[in-house]
């Protein structure tokens, strides 16, 4: 059983359901770990205070700049990023490798948990969930990894979601099925400039359709099934914000009243999402202010600059399981 303090986990608890219904009191501490990786974008609050109770572990990933190797978490790294993609410099990333995941669960295991949900960045675009299955396959504490299929805070919201799970008592079938009911909620609506970089990292899909007239267009794009798709093309960037913006009001009003949860991602223009994330505030007033943070460098080196990104997700409803 982890070493926590039970004086403190009511408190936790309460604070890990910030901006959502609390969850039933749990029966007991939480006894599986939550690992995941920085392509999840969770908020830096939440993150320190999920971190101090030693649920969650997050690995970093890495971005390639030229023949420079830089991670998610260095400091300086979104600058570094701009830069490049302005100069037109080559800007790549790199999966974790299975050794990282291999620390995480050896960790959690030490640190007395009984099992692990693994939840990752989609295998479509990405090889990490792969790597997390090898580094599984190496240890004797049970890993469950789950592919969400997704990106960004939609993969963050279902992180959210398990790790209030695991909280509330939950084993690892119970904490997966928390993540993927989670998942199975959540849409992903963006916006790009140009699609020169998604083109250039080999993520555009079904998208790809679209290059021969990216200087006509301004596509919105979403994730369906692990793969990035268009879903119109907008003849200016200022209709293809508000249609970006339409469509999110669209979508959080078939939620169940009040249920609707939102996320804005950008990279460069933070001023502009906080604008998107104003004017959505005023058109849903029944919805909680939506999240707004930077896109993970590991993202926007294959969205670019000027991407705006809207995560429309659900908070667990009253009297209903968090799996469901």
């Amino acid at each position: 059983m982890p070493n926590q303090d039970p004086g403190r986990w009511p408190w936790f608890r309460d604070r890990l359901g910030s901006g959502r219904r609390p969850p039933a009191t749990p029966a007991k501490r939480g006894t599986v770990a939550i690992v995941t990786d920085s392509a999840a974008a969770l908020p830096r609050e939440w993150l320190a205070e999920c971190s101090t109770a030693g649920l969650l572990t997050v690995v970093t990933m890495s971005v390639m700049v030229a023949d420079h190797v830089h991670a998610e978490d260095e400091e300086d790294i979104a600058a570094v990023i701009s830069v490049a993609m302005a100069s037109g410099a080559p800007v790549k990333t790199s999966r974790p490798s299975p050794g990282q995941f291999e620390q995480a669960y050896r960790a959690a295991q030490a640190a007395g948990f009984d099992a692990v949900v693994s939840i990752h960045l989609s295998g479509e675009l990405s090889g990490t969930v792969e790597a997390a299955r090898l580094a599984a396959g190496r240890v004797s504490l049970p890993v469950q990894v789950v592919d969400s299929r997704t990106v960004g805070m939609a993969m963050g919201m279902a992180v959210q979601a398990a790790v209030v799970d695991s909280a509330n008592g939950g084993d690892s079938r119970s904490v997966a099925a928390a993540a993927r009911g989670a998942l199975a909620r959540t849409r992903v609506y963006f916006y790009v400039p140009s699609l020169e970089q998604l083109r250039r990292g080999g993520r555009i899909g079904a998208a790809a359709s679209l290059v021969g007239t990216v200087l006509a267009i301004k596509p919105i794009l979403s994730v369906e099934d692990g793969r990035i798709v268009p879903l119109e093309k907008v003849r200016s960037a200022a209709r293809a914000v508000a249609r970006l913006e339409e469509l999110v009001v669209q979508d959080a009003c078939t939620r169940p009243a009040g249920t609707a949860a939102l996320a804005v991602h950008h990279f460069g223009n933070p001023a502009e999402a906080a604008h998107l994330a104003e004017r959505l505030a005023l058109a849903l007033p029944l919805c909680p202010p939506a999240s707004t943070s930077a896109l993970p460098t590991v993202l926007a080196a294959h969205a670019g600059l000027g991407v705006l990104a809207v995560i429309v997700g659900e908070q667990p409803r009253p009297g209903t399981a968090l799996s469901t």
